[in-house]
């Protein structure tokens, strides 16, 4: 194999790739990325047996022919070589893989590309189209509440599925880890008619994020019992999905909250964010007590001291107090999208409901904490 290409479109290519690659594996070709030279282009795959990501870089080819690298090392010499450089890539006697650009030239260990593992595809019966922006969107604003619990394996990853409000169809993204929950919708675009409801897992959720970067590109969506791929431009991302039911999500989403809080945003984002500062790391707890127009927000920390703050608001209901996990607030107000957050509570040992105060396509569950 004996390939030219520009350093700007490899180093892109391989910061997409190399990522899939976990630092220690105790299998060596699963450390490497899949280099295959053919055709005027050149193409990149790596693969944990999970996930795998593949893309084609146009290339001058003086020989067609394929080998795999250590990921991380040719990410981190094509990071170091100057803007602008041409860099070669040749097999030579297929026993190493040269790298060369101006006077740097380095010599790589290969592995045969026959060894290297293929997420075989099969079929996806189920194609749709959307916008990158409105992808990110459905998962910028849920990722946070995934959990991290592998116990809990099916809440380790968003719940895609279609869901009918009113007469239309919507496509709805969910996350829960039991102490928080999350839900965005964007109207269903075409093809997901029959969808079946599927959890696509933490580490592709973060994958396909970074991937969607262009807001105004389109993101092709193809979905089976068991995988999910996700074509971008020239980046194709196949991955497998957690095979598990997840839970009726709709039962724990509050529907008689009737004491309703209206906050500036960022004020209240603010404040929760200076009494914190004094909270113990395990405790996190901040209390807020709320009476006509008024809320205290206030944490008492046995070890370090304690922190009150009073802010005016938009609250007409019954006093309450009811405390929370500080960063559990801080995360749900930096998805919300306008600048004014409703709260809904029940009473101090029940779930919260938040929202945006303007109609919006998302909302969020919070479990009290005992203060």
């Amino acid at each position: 194999m004996r390939a030219t290409v520009e350093r700007s479109h490899l180093l892109k290519s391989l910061g997409h790739v190399h990522r899939v690659v976990e630092r220690r594996n105790t299998i060596p070709i699963l450390s490497n990325v899949l280099v295959k030279a053919d055709g005027g282009k050149l193409m990149l795959k790596a693969t944990d047996l999970d996930l795998e990501v593949t893309e084609t870089v146009p290339a001058e080819i003086g020989q067609a022919g394929a080998t795999t690298v250590p990921a991380h090392i040719l990410y981190d010499i094509v990071r170091k070589l100057p803007d602008g450089a041409e860099v070669s890539l040749d097999t030579g006697d297929g026993s190493q893989l040269t790298v060369k650009a101006g006077r740097s030239r380095f010599a790589l260990q290969v592995l045969p590309e026959a060894d290297f593992p293929d997420l075989t595809a099969g079929d996806f019966p189920t194609r749709f189209t959307l916008k990158a922006g409105d992808f990110k969107t459905l998962i910028d604003r849920t990722q946070f509440a995934i959990s991290t619990e592998e116990t809990r394996y099916y809440l380790n990853g968003i719940y895609l599925h279609v869901v009918t409000v009113g007469d239309k169809p919507m496509l709805r993204a969910v996350a829960t880890d039991g102490h928080r929950l999350a839900q965005a919708q964007i109207e269903a675009p075409e093809g997901t008619k029959g969808m079946v409801g599927v959890i696509v897992p933490r580490k592709t959720v973060g994958e396909v994020q970074k991937l969607l970067e262009d807001p105004a590109a389109e993101a092709e969506i193809e979905l089976s019992d068991t995988k999910i791929r996700v074509t971008i431009g020239a980046v194709v991302l196949t991955s497998k999905l957690i095979d598990g039911t997840f839970p009726d999500y709709v039962r724990v989403i509050p529907q008689g909250n009737d004491k309703v809080l209206k906050v500036d945003k960022g004020e209240f984002a603010a404040a929760v964010d200076r009494v914190s500062t004094v909270s113990s790391e395990r405790g996190r707890a901040v209390k807020i007590a709320l009476s006509d127009g008024k809320m205290v927000l206030s944490v008492n920390n046995p070890d370090s001291g304690s922190a009150t703050e009073e802010i005016g608001v938009d609250y007409d209901a019954d006093a309450i107090e009811i405390g929370f996990n500080s960063k559990y607030l801080l995360d749900v107000t930096q998805q919300l999208a306008s600048e004014t957050a409703a709260f809904r509570f029940a009473d101090p040992g029940s779930p919260t409901l938040i929202q945006d105060d303007e109609a919006g396509n998302a909302l969020f569950v919070l479990m009290p904490m005992r203060v």
